[in-house]
């Protein structure tokens, strides 16, 4: 379904390109600073989602953190991957090594998603 573009779409994908990680509800909010209310910004994360222009990540949490799709086109859109959240500075990134699991025979697999925590390279070298 084509979606009409709107200012607020605009300007959440723009700080989603810019970001260097996954972004929460509440990290978007901060950055727009009263621009937009909370449920347009779930709205259009939502709708990011369906359009196969980000994928949602369930945190350890209990947030919901947005990442953009970077290797999904219409053909094949699969987020089979791992996640790794800082629990220094709580960078939530994308882990692109893609991950396998054999299930009994009759099961099929939708999606895998899973949480590696730690440090990353920027805040290892502080811990």
């Amino acid at each position: 379904m084509k979606r009409r573009n709107t200012p607020a779409k605009a300007a959440i994908l723009t700080l989603l390109k810019g970001a260097n990680a996954a972004l929460s509800q509440d990290m978007i909010e901060a950055e727009i600073k009263g621009e937009m209310d909370r449920v347009t910004i779930y709205r259009v994360l939502n709708s990011f989602c369906e359009d196969g222009i980000t994928h949602k990540i369930l945190a350890d949490d209990g947030k919901y953190y947005f990442a953009l799709c970077h290797s999904c086109n219409d053909e094949h859109h699969d987020h089979d991957h791992f996640h790794f959240k800082c629990i220094n500075c709580q960078k939530v990134e994308c882990l692109e090594e893609k991950v396998t699991v054999s299930l009994p025979v009759g099961y099929v697999q939708k999606s895998i998603t899973s949480w590696v925590t730690g440090y990353c390279n920027l805040c290892a070298g502080k811990a």
